[in-house]
């Protein structure tokens, strides 16, 4: 059953909606924060059938799972997922255990648009209902942490920077996307309140809380990885930040990272290495640049975004798309193979969920995710509570300026953790 109701207030609708989802052990959520960004909220709560695979056949068999029937699927890409690229990753200690690729059919789906509510269930007045009255229950957890650890000291993350710039110099790469773990042990938390707290810091358009039983993804991301719509496809890689601060002229700080000859070419390659893949599932011509270099502010940073966009030729599946494009340019690199490589090779924790990817898959086969970023992961079962941050790293990159940008994209996380 399908009904319609209307809401006159957004944000107290998305807050009771939250709130309501507590009951649930499996659920996505996820929110646009007011950016003008197709559905204001799209929950999927409940499941009727779930597919979860860490196979080197995942994306096979996932493909079957779609093609039973048309219907809503919710769920992720892990970083780590089998694709065509056959990159071997090495075994890392890993206390989140999100498998590589999770997908549910909701019981009962909810899409809120421009203060109209649609809600696709089996008693859909009565849902509505409940979130209406729902009232937030107490914090089961006090919200205490310990001491942040890093897997990599300031040092170390130094040297390693130096390593990856002789890679650079010798060739074996352009650009390579870089990440480092910080981590909590022993933690309760509760991931509501963390959520509300990290939306309330930084508002982001591909924002989502996303629950499989003891495994919890805080996701706060401004990066779409890929949207399809009919034919269209469209990617919106970032590569580009700068420190938003309030006293300044927010223009002054804009033109400067337009200007920046190192974001330019970490966006530029990027970009051209995202026309590479989906020229690999596109009408031959299609592919195009909708935008270069555009300048978007957040609360916390200004961001260089760049769309590309294309055709999509006829009979590609879901999972020809996946094996074309992910990984993420953004989050690996160029030559994507290569730098797959060196990331597993340097780095020194599992990605897992984080420059993975979230969203949805609807009844069209129409699809929209984000890239998981500026996120948390946290395990209920290990007590373990995870974010990552890095950044690309080219041949113009200044290792301590590199240290201090992946701080900065993991400042507001770790503001939340210890205030």
């Amino acid at each position: 059953m399908r009904r319609n109701f209307a809401v006159s207030d957004t944000n107290v609708f998305k807050q009771k909606v939250l709130n309501w989802l507590k009951q649930f052990s499996t659920f996505c959520f996820l929110d646009s924060s007011q950016y003008q960004n197709g559905y204001d909220l799209i929950v999927g709560a409940g499941v009727s059938e779930s597919f979860n695979s860490s196979t080197p056949d995942a994306l096979d068999n996932f493909q079957l799972f779609i093609n039973k029937k048309a219907r809503w699927l919710f769920g992720h890409l892990g970083y780590e997922l089998a694709t065509s690229e056959k990159i071997s990753h090495s075994y890392k200690n890993d206390q989140l255990f999100f498998p590589d690729l999770f997908f549910f059919e909701p019981e009962i789906l909810l899409t809120l648009k421009h203060g109209e509510v649609i809600i696709e269930a089996t008693d859909t007045e009565e849902i509505f209902n409940n979130i209406q009255q729902t009232v937030p229950p107490e914090s089961k957890y006090e919200q205490q942490f310990q001491q942040i650890e890093s897997k990599i000291s300031r040092n170390e993350y130094l040297s390693i920077l130096n390593q990856l710039k002789q890679h650079l110099q010798r060739g074996d790469c352009y650009e390579i996307n870089f990440c480092q773990e910080f981590f909590v042990k022993n933690v309760l938390a509760d991931p509501f309140s963390l959520f509300n707290k990290l939306c309330e810091k930084s508002p982001n358009p591909f924002s989502g809380l996303y629950r499989i039983d003891d495994k919890w993804l805080l996701c706060a991301s401004p990066e779409r990885f890929i949207k399809k719509e009919k034919d269209q496809i469209i990617s919106q890689p970032i590569k580009g930040t700068l420190q938003r601060h309030q006293n300044n002229d927010p223009e002054k700080e804009r033109v400067a990272l337009l200007q920046s000859e190192k974001d330019r070419a970490e966006n530029v390659m990027v970009v051209d290495l995202v026309r590479n893949d989906l020229s690999r599932i596109c009408e031959e011509g299609s592919v195009k640049v909708d935008e270069l270099f555009g300048i978007y502010s957040f609360p916390q940073v200004h961001q260089m975004i760049s769309t590309v966009s294309g055709r999509l030729k006829r009979e590609v599946k879901f999972k020809d798309i996946i094996n074309a494009t992910f990984p993420m340019g953004s989050m690996t690199g160029a030559p994507k193979v290569k730098v797959m490589q060196l990331i597993d090779q340097y780095e020194k924790s599992k990605r897992g969920i984080f420059s993975g990817a979230l969203g949805y898959i609807n009844a069209d086969g129409d699809f929209d995710f984000n890239v998981v970023i500026r996120s948390m992961m946290y395990n209920q079962s290990t007590q373990y509570l995870s974010f990552q941050a890095g950044g690309g790293i080219t041949i113009y990159s200044d290792a301590e300026k590199e240290w201090e940008e992946s701080l900065l994209k993991a400042k507001a996380i770790k503001e939340i953790l210890e205030s």
